[in-house]
C-alpha cells in the first residue's frame, strides 16, 4: 500500500493516490447507514449496512459484501451514535480490504448559512457546527460527536462533511424568506431544504438516463420515505423545496408532522402544559403516519391495515393527497412539469401510493401506466404522457463518496 500527500489548498488534500478503502458514514436520527467503496474518481461500492433503532434496546446490525449473497444480520446494543460507530468500526477492522480505509465522508444534515458545499472537516466547522446546533437538534449533536471521535482516532485519515442543504443553497429569494420578522433572518432562521444528497444523485442520474435537455427541464423530485421530501427544479435548480428550517417541515412524513399551525405551540402549552421540548418530541417522533394512525410509521403496515383500520386509511389518504397537492403546487412554480421523479423506500418500492398519488393529475398532461407502475420500471408513465414519470432508486452513499473522490483526488 503506497500513500503519496502533496501540497495542501483551501484546507485540502489534493493529491491521494492509493488503492484502499473510503468508509462513508451517513447517520439518521436514530439509524447509521455505512458503505465501503474503492476506486475513488469512480467509486465502486464493495461493502455497505446500516444499524438500525440506535438508543433502543436492542439494535439491528446489517452488514453485505457486494459479492456475498446473504447479508449478516444480529442484534447489537447501541445505546447512542457512537457505541454503534465503534461497534462498526470494530467488525470492519476484522474484514481484511477494508480495515485501513483512507478517508470518511460523512452525511451532515445541516450545513447552516455557512457550508453549501463539501468541505473537509477541521476545528473551525465543528465550532461552527457546535454553534448551530440548534438548528436540527435531531441530527447535529450526533453527526459532530462522529466526526470529532474520528478525528481523535484517527488524526491523519481526512474527513469530508457533505451537507443535506447545500443542494436548495441557491433558491429564489422569495422562496428561501420565511415570513416572520426580519431580525431573525439575521440569526440564520430561513428556509434551508433538506434531502439535497439525495436530489442531486437524482439529478446526475436523470441526465445520464434521459440527457442533459431532460435534466434541465422542469422536474419534480419526490423523496418518499419514513422522511419525506419534495423538490422543484428547474435548468439543473434547486428553485423551492418542502422543507424549512428544519426536516419537520413540509409534507406528513413517517413519525414527522410536517407543517403545521404555529398556533398550536400555545394551545398545547395551555391546554396541556406542552413544553418546547415536549412539542418537538411530538412534531418529530409522535406525529405524522404514527401519530394519525396510532399503530404505525410504516407505509407497509398501514397498507395492510387499510380495509380494517379507518385510522390507517386516513394516514395514508393524507400522505398522498399532500404530496399530490405539492406536484400541483410546483408545477405551477415551474410554469409547468416534464418529469416527476420518484424515490425514497415508499416511492420506489410502493406502487400502491405512486398510482394514488397521480391518479387525476390527467389535467398536468401526466398518465400513469399501470403495468409498468405494477413492476417498479425505470418509466411508469405512458408513451401519450406529457410528463415523464421516473423511479430512480436514490443512492445518498454514492454521492458522498464521489465528493470525496473529487476533492481529494482519490485515484485508483
Amino acid at each position: 500500500m503506497k500513500k503519496v500527500v502533496s501540497k495542501q489548498s483551501a484546507g485540502l488534500l489534493k493529491d491521494i493516490s492509493i488503492k484502499t478503502p473510503v468508509l462513508i458514514i451517513n447517520a439518521g436520527s436514530s439509524s447509521l447507514k455505512f458503505a465501503i467503496f474503492e476506486n475513488g474518481s469512480k467509486p465502486v461500492r464493495t461493502l455497505s449496512g446500516n444499524i438500525d433503532r440506535i438508543g433502543s434496546s436492542v439494535a439491528t446490525f446489517t452488514l453485505k459484501k457486494i459479492n456475498q449473497k446473504r447479508a449478516e444480520q444480529k442484534t447489537i446494543s447501541a445505546r447512542d451514535h457512537l457505541s454503534a460507530l465503534k461497534y462498526l468500526l470494530n467488525r470492519l477492522a476484522e474484514i481484511k480490504e477494508t480495515a485501513d480505509f483512507v478517508a470518511v465522508g460523512h452525511r451532515v444534515v445541516h450545513g447552516g448559512p455557512q457550508y453549501h458545499e463539501p468541505q473537509r472537516v477541521d476545528d473551525a466547522m465543528l465550532t461552527e457546527l457546535q454553534r448551530i446546533r440548534f438548528f436540527d437538534p435531531e441530527h447535529l449533536p450526533a453527526e459532530i460527536a462522529l466526526m470529532q471521535f474520528f478525528g481523535k482516532k484517527f488524526p491523519k485519515v481526512p474527513q469530508i462533511a457533505c451537507f443535506d442543504t447545500a443542494f436548495h443553497h441557491g433558491i429564489p429569494r422569495v422562496a428561501k424568506l420565511l415570513p416572520i420578522p426580519r431580525r431573525y433572518e439575521t440569526k440564520g432562521v430561513q428556509r434551508y431544504g433538506f434531502h439535497g444528497l439525495s436530489y442531486a444523485y437524482l439529478m446526475q442520474e436523470l441526465k445520464n438516463l434521459a440527457g442533459t435537455a431532460a435534466a434541465n427541464s422542469r422536474v419534480i423530485l419526490a423523496h418518499l420515505g419514513n422522511g419525506a421530501g419534495m423538490a422543484a427544479v428547474h435548468a439543473g435548480k434547486s428553485i423551492d423545496t418542502t422543507m424549512a428550517f428544519t426536516p419537520a417541515a413540509g409534507l406528513v412524513m413517517g413519525t414527522r408532522s410536517g407543517d403545521l399551525d404555529p398556533g398550536l405551540v400555545s394551545f398545547l402549552a395551555r391546554s396541556e402544559n406542552m413544553t418546547p421540548v415536549h412539542f418537538d418530541r411530538m412534531v418529530n417522533h409522535e406525529s405524522g403516519l404514527l401519530g394519525i394512525s396510532e399503530t404505525s410509521s410504516d407505509m407497509r403496515d398501514l397498507l395492510a391495515r387499510e380495509m380494517k383500520d379507518i385510522r390507517a386509511a386516513e394516514a395514508i389518504a393524507l400522505f398522498c393527497y399532500q404530496v399530490k397537492k405539492q406536484i400541483g403546487a410546483y408545477a405551477a412554480a415551474l410554469g409547468g412539469l416534464d418529469t416527476l421523479v420518484f424515490a425514497g423506500g415508499i416511492g420506489e418500492h410502493n406502487q400502491q401510493i405512486r398510482a394514488r398519488i397521480c391518479e387525476g393529475l390527467d389535467f398536468l398532461g401526466l398518465k400513469l401506466d399501470k403495468a409498468k407502475n405494477a413492476k417498479n420500471a425505470a418509466v411508469i408513465s405512458t408513451k401519450a404522457s406529457t410528463v415523464k414519470v421516473r423511479v430512480i432508486r436514490t443512492d445518498e452513499e454514492l454521492i458522498i463518496a464521489r465528493s470525496v473522490g473529487r476533492l481529494l483526488k482519490i485515484d485508483k
